[in-house]
């Protein structure tokens, strides 16, 4: 845990329900984030947590089964470094400011379809994409001094 007085930054994941995509990114990032890395995620008409979000995490032992689905006011974005936004066929929120901004475009693992076994592959699969692309933000993006 950092003090007040290290360094730190803050990430923020966006997305449109805040159900899916950024309660994995969110999820992940609190798992493996360098220290000093503060993270939130919100949605710009916020639902509820997917409880395939909350599967796919629980099976490499990260536990999000408490998040809850927030809107933009309940985070800090005013204070946000890095704002990564995950929408891809749906319209991204925007928010004004001096972040730093990264798109990462994912397909909303909810919309495939009826059958869980397909839902349960493409949230595995916005999982597994989402920890990939982390590990190259913790080097591109450390912490600001």
């Amino acid at each position: 845990m950092t003090s007040e007085t290290e360094p730190r930054s803050t990430l923020i994941f966006l997305c449109v329900a805040n159900s899916a995509r950024s309660q994995i990114a969110e999820g992940l990032s609190r798992a493996t984030a360098p220290q000093g890395w503060r993270i939130f995620s919100a949605g710009s008409q916020p639902g509820l947590v997917h409880p395939l979000a909350i599967e796919v995490l629980r099976e490499i032992d990260i536990d999000i089964g408490d998040h809850r689905s927030k809107g933009l006011d309940e985070v800090p974005i005013d204070e946000a470094d890095v704002i990564v936004t995950l929408c891809e066929e749906e319209v991204c929120p925007v928010v004004h400011g001096p972040a730093k901004r990264l798109h990462w475009p994912l397909p909303d693992p909810a919309s495939e379809g009826e059958m869980i076994r397909y839902q349960l592959d493409a949230f595995r699969s916005a999982r597994d994409e989402i920890k990939q692309r982390l590990q190259s933000l913790w080097t591109e993006h450390p912490i600001k001094d």
